[in-house]
């Protein structure tokens, strides 16, 4: 080989060992040196990791009953890239996702690898978009929260959206109910075709289950009445908190404005916002329940103990308060019972600022009450330092101090709690997939406020107060109820003085006030039709109050022995059984003739009992009080089987019984007798 041929043949040789030495190089590079940013990169272009959402926990009511669910569901993704036609698709998929034309192509031509066109389809959706066969879409497993009772106690469930609870139970309580999410690897096929689910890497697991003090039953019935209340009255907001003082534990929150947590995006704030804890207000005369638990406790003043009430106004520091009529001389009792403004600034200056401001700080006032829910208000309870001279007087009325619903309700149940302060409870347990007890979260007593022998008094006049006093229209037939009525005015922001148009009115009571089963708040915000909180808010106490003890089954006191039942749509039958035979306090009137209807009219229940009590057949009964209306007709013939329908009436008149339009008709047997019942003894109702 010639020397020229020999040189360019090693040239040559030599170019293609450094082009095939740059080669190998540059493999080792991708293929070692950079090979896990490399695959990693190849990964983000063709499959995404996502989380998928664990199943999230159910809640239900103190009995089971389910308020918020979750469902099997599947959410709607694309990958950009591998869309077909993005305008056709778009044209195609809007219609069926309810979605903007407009909307739906722009996610389609995003420069993205993925992105969400829609979370959470219903069933039938999903099926439609896989009907359309358009590629670069996906299907990913996801969880569908429902709430099967729509606005029932919806401002204490709340709602969760994308990002877990958003309110309510649902956001207190998110990490124990959302789970732990899962992870899976979405991408294309080879072909790069279909969007396919090319891996799991981590099962979701499901949240634990959280069942509430709330009673579904209760609930309804308090809504119920709050909302024709609401709507009877044009009020800017209404409520209702019903708890047992017992244990501290929430039965009941119904709240007008409402919504659907179902559809809580088209809500407003003003409808979502649980007003039980967020809102603080002036309660007005209520408050002067917790004036009279210091003063009594202190032995300032004593039930009989006389005041005056200066006919009905009185100055202090150059300020005018007046009575809603002039008063005379008064027992503190009838201060009470007339909700005197002047009695009671008398007694709560006797007490002292320094004394009065520690019996408020121990019923819980100027502090949360620790029910563990989001935006819980303290109120307003200002130092005793920080008072002017006015303060003591204004806030012995209920003004100057502002508190929760959930407040007061708590402070009244330590009162007919015997003095001793639950914390208040909302959640009682949480459990897994399972159905297995996770935690279990019981009654907590806080501390003694009162004294028993205190609060027995307190109770004892509260009684007089529904009785003889400003909360006559809050009786329940049959029943002993305690409570107290309040008309608080709203401070003018123009004037700074309190106006004269209707603020909130309200009523807070105890039933039955002999061994209490519940204390409820009734509350009107701003009415419009309405004036005073004896007026307004004490006949809403009734009506909500006289269904919870007929559903809780607590005998009225003239019917001890009789067991009641009803159910929400009207009468519910119990099982078959002998009727039991009522004892009355005299001899028992002869049998009468077993295929004839006795004369009943113008008894009281207990004799008229006794008197068809041989004739073994099922009584229904409307009302309280004397039967004035019976079927079948005295000597008429008694049918097999037929029910005997006594209608019952105070003093005698049938149509007070049907005033409301509530009263229900009930079936009795021996065979349901609530095990563990405490109630009343036998008497005649007063």
């Amino acid at each position: 080989m010639t020397s020229p041929l020999r040189t360019r043949v090693l040239i040559l040789a030599a170019l293609l060992a450094v082009a095939f030495g740059a080669v190998v190089s540059k493999l080792a590079t991708l293929q070692i040196v950079r090979r896990a940013e490399l695959a990693g990169l190849a990964e983000r272009q063709y499959s995404r990791t996502i989380s998928l959402q664990a199943l999230r926990g159910p809640i239900v009511d103190r009995r089971g009953a389910p308020l918020a669910m979750s469902a099997a569901t599947e959410s709607l993704f694309a990958q950009p890239r591998a869309v077909g036609d993005p305008v056709r698709a778009a044209a195609r998929l809007a219609p069926v996702l309810g979605m903007p034309e407009a909307e739906v192509h722009a996610l389609l031509t995003v420069p993205k690898t993925f992105v969400w066109l829609k979370r959470r389809l219903p069933p039938a959706v999903a099926d439609q978009v896989r009907a359309l066969r358009e590629p670069g879409l996906g299907f990913v497993a996801d969880a569908l929260r429902l709430y099967p009772n729509r606005e029932l106690a919806a401002h204490v469930i709340g709602f969760e959206g994308a990002d877990g609870g958003l309110e309510g139970v649902e956001r207190a309580w998110d990490k124990d109910l959302g789970g732990t999410p899962g992870r899976a690897v979405v991408g294309r096929d080879a072909l790069g075709r279909e969007v396919v689910t090319q891996q799991v890497i981590q099962k979701p697991s499901p949240g634990h289950g959280v069942m509430l003090t709330l009673d579904t039953t209760m609930q309804y019935i308090a809504e119920r009445e709050i909302d024709a209340a609401y709507r009877r009255t044009g009020s800017k907001a209404a409520m209702a908190v019903v708890m047992d003082p017992k244990t501290g534990d929430v039965l009941a929150v119904a709240i007008r404005p409402t919504f659907n947590p179902n559809t809580f995006a088209e809500a407003r704030q003003d409808e979502i916002r649980n007003r039980a804890v967020t809102d603080p207000f002036e309660p007005g005369s209520t408050f002067k329940i917790i004036m009279a638990a210091a003063a009594l406790e202190e032995g300032v003043v004593k039930p009989d103990d006389r005041i005056f009430g200066e006919n009905g106004s009185i100055t202090i520091a150059r300020t005018t308060i007046r009575d809603w009529k002039k008063q005379g001389w008064m027992t503190f009792a009838e201060v009470l019972q007339q909700s005197s403004n002047v009695g009671s600034i008398k007694v709560g200056m006797a007490i002292g600022k320094e004394t009065y401001h520690r019996y408020m700080t121990g019923f819980g006032f100027g502090a949360v009450t620790g029910v563990g829910l989001a935006g819980e208000s303290r109120g307003l309870l200002r130092e005793p330092g920080r008072w002017s001279a006015l303060s003591l007087p204004t806030m012995s009325i209920g003004q100057e101090i502002s508190v929760t619903a959930l407040q007061m309700v708590s402070a009244f149940s330590a009162i007919a709690n015997g003095g001793v302060l639950m914390q208040p409870r909302l959640v009682r347990a949480t459990f897994d997939a399972e159905g297995r007890q996770t935690a279990a979260i019981g009654p907590r007593a806080l501390r003694r406020v009162i004294s028993e022998p205190t609060a027995r008094t307190l109770m004892r006049l509260m009684v007089q107060i529904v009785d003889h006093g400003t909360g006559h229209a809050a009786a329940i037939a049959g029943y002993e109820v305690g409570g107290k009525t309040g008309t608080a005015q709203k401070m003018d922001p123009a004037t700074k003085r309190y106006s004269h148009a209707p603020g909130v009115l309200s009523f807070i009571g105890v039933a039955p006030a002999d061994d209490p089963r519940f204390v409820m708040l009734v509350m009107l915000d701003e009415p419009k039709n309405e004036k005073w909180g004896s007026e307004a808010a004490a006949p809403i106490f009734s009506s909500i109050g006289r269904e919870i003890l007929r559903y809780l089954e607590v005998a009225p006191r003239d019917a001890q022995p009789v067991q009641l039942t009803e159910s929400l749509g009207g009468a519910m039958r119990a099982p078959q059984a002998p009727p039991l035979r009522a004892q009355t306090e005299s001899v028992p009137p002869a049998s009468p003739d077993p295929g004839v209807m006795p004369d009943v009219r113008g008894k009281p229940l207990r004799q008229a009992l006794a008197t068809l009590a041989a004739l073994r057949a099922d009584v229904e009964l409307e009302g309280h009080g004397l039967v004035v209306q019976q079927v079948p007709a005295a000597g008429a013939p008694l049918a097999a089987d037929a029910p005997i329908r006594l209608t019952l009436a105070r003093g005698g008149s049938s149509e007070a019984s049907h005033a409301s339009g509530r009263a229900g008709a009930f079936e009795w047997s021996e065979a349901r007798e609530r095990a563990g019942a405490s109630a009343p003894g036998a008497r005649e109702s007063r």
